[in-house]
């Protein structure tokens, strides 16, 4: 008992009531109050226009390609996030090291030059859209593409989520559990994914969440035409630009309600993962 009053004395940042009253303040001031402007604005459409705001087939068409391509996106990048994380811990290649510095590109890159980068690569004349035209594929100007551009912003988070849980996997227990008889999809089932799990759905909520509030990227790829490619960034940008202020707060606040419930739920799965890694 003793030793746990003196550890706590000597903690460098004192008091929980210090640090929770700054950790309040500084996030009311950041997130809470900015976030509460969007109740505020919306509250004075009254039910019916409100309704009649959010539930329009232009703004459903949006939140369902805006919401399905996030998911296909960090989904992608968390497969194969996984294997270049893997590739960049676990071999030694020449080249390595700029490999390394190229998956942090999309953090430093604007995303309206990453927009621009990738149809211009994507379209039909483009380097990878005229071979990939013969095949029947347009990626440019279709919800294909924006599922492109976002796995192109979202691919560092999840590589910077699980390259250092791989660093800390020691090697021998794969090479245990191949003495032991264990084959590779085994031991990677078995000895990897437990302790990768927790990173991997960490991963993957950074690059969704990156991804459901992406514009400059999209914003070219996508052509932005209405029930077809355009995102729901877009159509708050399209609601400010016409003045619609309380249109705007309303497609917002239902966005942030679904993303919310969202984030819960990958948050309480990643809970989950890591209470039973642990256990």
């Amino acid at each position: 008992m003793a030793a746990q009053v003196q550890a706590s004395r000597n903690r460098v940042i004192p008091g929980f009531g210090l640090t929770m009253g700054y950790t309040l303040t500084y996030l009311s001031l950041i997130a809470l109050i900015p976030l509460s402007t969007i109740l505020l604005k919306t509250a004075g459409m009254g039910w019916v226009r409100f309704f009649a705001t959010v539930a329009s087939p232009r703004v459903l068409a949006a939140y369902r390609l805006t919401i399905l391509a996030s998911i296909a996106g960090a989904t992608i990048n968390s497969i194969f996030g996984l294997g270049v994380a893997w590739s960049l811990v676990r071999y030694e290649f020449p080249g390595k090291g700029i490999l390394d510095a190229i998956v942090d590109i999309p953090f430093a890159l604007p995303t309206s030059v990453a927009g621009i980068t990738l149809t211009t690569l994507y379209a039909q004349n483009g380097w990878i859209g005229r071979l990939l035209a013969p095949l029947g594929l347009k990626v440019s100007y279709t919800p294909l593409g924006v599922i492109v551009a976002l796995v192109f912003i979202g691919l560092p988070f999840v590589v910077r989520t699980v390259q250092p849980v791989l660093q800390d996997i020691e090697v021998e227990l794969e090479e245990a559990a191949a003495t032991l008889g264990a084959t590779r999809l085994q031991t990677f089932n078995k000895v990897l994914l437990p302790a990768l799990r927790p990173a991997l759905i960490t991963g993957f909520t950074l690059a969704f969440a990156r991804a459901i509030g992406e514009y400059g990227s999209v914003v070219f790829i996508s052509g932005n035409m209405p029930m077809r490619t355009e995102v729901v960034p877009l159509l708050i940008m399209t609601k400010l630009e016409q003045f619609d202020y309380q249109g705007a707060t309303a497609i917002a606040l239902v966005m942030l309600a679904l993303s919310f419930a969202l984030l819960l739920t990958i948050n309480i799965l990643q809970r989950n993962s890591l209470r039973h890694a642990v256990g």
